[in-house]
């Protein structure tokens, strides 16, 4: 697990409102990365947005509904990037990460 000398992941790619966040996670610890890629939607995060999902497939969203279904979305969205860059900067620092299988067990 020696730190590799080329550089880290690049963040080009992300949001600009997320740029600072994922390059602030360069110093971080192994455990600490660890934990921002095992990380979770909440339970009650997830049952909301399918509720505003299935309200929104019956047309039957209010505008409020319609702002906070964005907003669960790109929360998500945002998780889902961190994730991933926990773990490209966790194999850029040579730290053999978990298979995809091992993920989602």
């Amino acid at each position: 697990m020696t730190n590799q000398t080329n550089a880290p992941p690049a963040v080009d790619y992300a949001p600009l409102e997320l740029q600072a966040e994922l390059i602030a996670m360069r110093k971080l610890t192994i455990e600490d990365l660890l934990t921002i890629g095992q990380s979770q939607v909440t339970e009650s995060q997830q049952e909301l947005h399918l509720q505003l999902l299935e309200k929104n497939q019956n047309n039957q969203l209010s505008e409020s509904d319609r702002l906070l279904l964005r907003s669960l979305r790109v929360s998500a969205d945002y998780l889902m990037l961190k994730k991933a860059y926990s773990y490209a900067l966790l194999k850029w620092q040579g730290y053999s990460i978990p298979e995809f299988q091992q993920l989602v067990d």
